[in-house]
């Protein structure tokens, strides 16, 4: 995944948003952000522009309280509809909106209050009052209501762009999401620069036909190249594609506006580091903190980042475990959070703390098999052999026969191996099983990998434990065939640690079977590789002074 981002874009966007979540506004920029579908970056500039612009007071007042209705902030929405009324008494929206509040707790009272503001004469042929109240009634899932406003809208104006984002509305909320989007085209139609049109429409087909999605919305950036939020929304589509190079360009773009908010900056950090781009994203993460220091996700990201920069102060990534687990708001966990930690433990050499939360990793997520394998190599370096096996074994049989190379087997091998020479525990039966159950092994990794040394070797090492006086010869043949297969590598020379233990072990045999010739053959061959190998020294004279007895 390691996908580049242009680093200067990234330094731009910092650059606007340093220090904080900056709202860099212009006049009725929340709502015309809050038409064109991004409710959540509307809201702080809505917030601000109650205060700084009071010419669009009631429409910013109307729009906050539907943002609040949505969240299910009911107190909060009517002190805003009825702010709005204050500014204009005579603006019908916010009439709307109060009644509203109604519809579900009392829906005649809500009904006459519509029918009562719409025999006013100035909102009789008002086309957005009328579409105002069908949103009232699509909002509280009343989908028969909706439509009906809907078509008395379209009554008083058939070309009107907001009459069909209406019913493209109501359309997707009984999941018709081809007629839905029929509808938003016709919205464009009537009004190309309908922003609201556009997103509705990428975001109904983002799932169902992505091309098409992205296209809708490139159409909307080539004709309005300054709304940036079109950058974000096609960022958002290329993260679910897993095309995180581009998401970053785009968010890295999007981020420009200066309206940027702790989730924008959560998924800008998140996208470059599924792209890689681990520092950088450490960088936005540190931006997001400024502003939301117990921000869980934001404090979750620096700990993966951390751990996959691997800085040479490895502590880091500890502390950073600390703050996301102990410090951040309402955290909830996952196994890539338990997994990571133990990564980061593993890192600072705590192994014995590292492999509980491996396990409560795999405790959250049974599918991840390959957790497994971190478990099972934290037991074999705490020595653990028996815990190291079992866990092994739940790794390699979850695997497919076609992902059970030669390197799998090998470290199993490696497994019984460690278990049958390093643990004295065992009784002189359990030994020789699991020297047996090793050897068993490597000679898959053997057969696997032919011309690959490895398991000779490795087949060798394990019949030397079971015959440790070298009595019987029984790794003989796989130490020649190590030697044999090694000699003949043009850089056989970084081989030699290889070749010493080789020679040794043929040069012993050979003085076992009291062949002194052919034993000091081989530890002759271990002085041209360290002609201070003090073994080969001593066997040397040892067969000297044998021969010389012998005279």
């Amino acid at each position: 995944m390691n996908r580049n981002v242009l680093f200067f874009v990234f330094l731009l966007a910092v650059s606007l948003f340093a220090g904080s979540a900056k709202v860099q506004a212009s006049a009725g920029q929340g709502i015309a952000y809050y038409k064109a579908g991004f409710p959540l970056v509307a809201k702080p500039l809505l917030l601000s522009e109650i205060e700084t612009e009071p010419s669009t007071r009631a429409e910013t007042c109307f729009q906050l309280g539907n943002i609040y209705f949505a969240d299910n902030q009911i107190d909060s929405a009517a002190f805003y509809f009825n702010k709005g009324l204050v500014a204009n008494p005579l603006n019908a929206l916010n009439s709307v909106g109060l009644a509203m509040l109604k519809i579900k707790s009392n829906p005649q009272e809500a009904e006459l209050d519509f029918t009562n503001l719409l025999k006013l004469k100035q909102n009789k042929k008002d086309v957005d009052v009328y579409v105002a109240i069908g949103n009232a009634y699509l909002f509280n899932n009343n989908l028969d209501k909706a439509i009906v406003y809907q078509e008395k809208a379209k009554a008083i104006k058939t070309k009107y762009a907001p009459v069909y984002v209406l019913l493209g509305d109501i359309e997707l909320a009984k999941k018709s999401v081809g007629n839905a989007c029929s509808n938003y085209d016709m919205a464009i139609y009537y009004d190309d620069k309908c922003k609201e049109a556009y997103i509705k429409y990428a975001r109904a087909y983002k799932n169902v036909n992505t091309p098409l999605a992205i296209e809708k919305l490139n159409v909307l950036k080539t004709k309005e190249p300054a709304f940036l939020l079109v950058d974000k929304e096609l960022a958002d589509i290329y993260y679910t594609t897993n095309e995180f190079a581009k998401a970053a360009e785009l968010y890295a773009n999007y981020l420009k506006s200066g309206n940027s908010n702790v989730q924008d900056l959560t998924q800008y950090s998140l996208i470059l580091f599924l792209s890689g781009e681990f520092k950088k994203s450490l960088e936005v993460d540190s931006i997001g903190l400024n502003t939301a220091p117990k921000d869980a996700a934001l404090n979750r990201l620096v700990m993966y980042n951390l751990v996959k920069l691997k800085n040479s102060d490895k502590s880091l990534a500890l502390k950073a475990a600390d703050s996301f687990f102990n410090k951040s708001a309402n955290p909830k966990f996952n196994y890539l959070d338990y997994w990571f930690y133990g990564q980061a433990l593993r890192d600072n050499d705590q192994i014995a703390l590292a492999v509980p939360q491996f396990e409560k990793s795999i405790q959250l997520d049974s599918t991840r098999t390959d957790i497994w394998k971190d478990i099972s190599e934290g037991y074999g370096k705490l020595k653990k052999y028996s815990l190291a096996i079992n866990s092994y074994a739940k790794y390699f049989n979850a695997l497919k026969d076609e992902s059970k190379t030669y390197d799998v087997y090998s470290q199993y091998g490696k497994l019984y191996y460690g278990l049958g020479t390093a643990d004295t525990t065992l009784k002189a039966e359990q030994k020789k099983f699991a020297l047996l159950q090793a050897d068993s092994l490597f000679g898959i990794v053997a057969a696997k990998e032919p011309t690959n040394y490895t398991g000779n070797f490795w087949r060798a090492r394990a019949n030397s434990a079971l015959d440790p006086e070298t009595e019987q010869g029984l790794a003989k043949p796989y130490y020649e065939k190590t030697v044999a297969l090694l000699e003949t590598k043009p850089d056989a020379a970084r081989y030699n640690s290889i070749f010493v233990e080789c020679y040794s072990y043929l040069g012993y045999y050979y003085l076992v079977m009291k062949d002194n010739n052919g034993s000091l053959a081989y530890w002759n061959k271990i002085l041209t590789i360290d002609s201070n190998n003090v073994n080969a020294k001593k066997a040397i004279e040892g067969i000297a002074k044998a021969n010389k007895g012998k005279k």
